[in-house]
């Protein structure tokens, strides 16, 4: 009863400064105050102020917590070993996985095309198609 009281009467002097600033023709500093006014009314017509009052009294809530911090604990405990075990695997196929096959990584000196109409006689795209063959493209 007495934090339903508090709440409302904080909108109801919220809502005051909130006029008070629409009077000195500050619209959109009141809208936010009003806004932000409203909030603990809203709460409290909604139950969620008895909720809350009623959980922080609660000791079999408090233990529902516990229970859950627990929970969360053993959760993700579970993932970490998970993910370690994960990284010391090795797949079966080999000695691990390759991003780039082996010879992709020495740049393409293969037959160079001669200069034709569109090509100027300097240029050299032997380490474009180096690139390009690297990605599988």
């Amino acid at each position: 009863m007495l934090a339903e009281t508090i709440c409302s009467a904080v909108s109801a002097a919220g809502l005051g400064i909130a006029a008070i600033s629409a009077y000195r023709k500050r619209f959109l500093t009141a809208a936010r105050i009003a806004a932000y006014a409203l909030v603990p009314l809203g709460l409290v017509m909604t139950g969620a102020v008895d909720w809350i009052a009623d959980t922080a009294f609660s000791p079999v809530a408090w233990a529902g917590f516990g229970v859950l911090g627990v929970a969360w604990l053993l959760f993700m405990s579970t993932r970490a070993v998970e993910r370690r075990r994960a990284g010391r695997e090795v797949p079966a196929g080999g000695a691990g996985p390759r991003a780039v096959a082996p010879a992709a990584s020495a740049p393409f000196r293969g037959a160079t095309a001669k200069p034709g109409a569109g090509q100027a006689a300097g240029e050299d795209f032997s380490d474009i198609e180096a690139i390009l063959k690297k990605h599988g493209i």
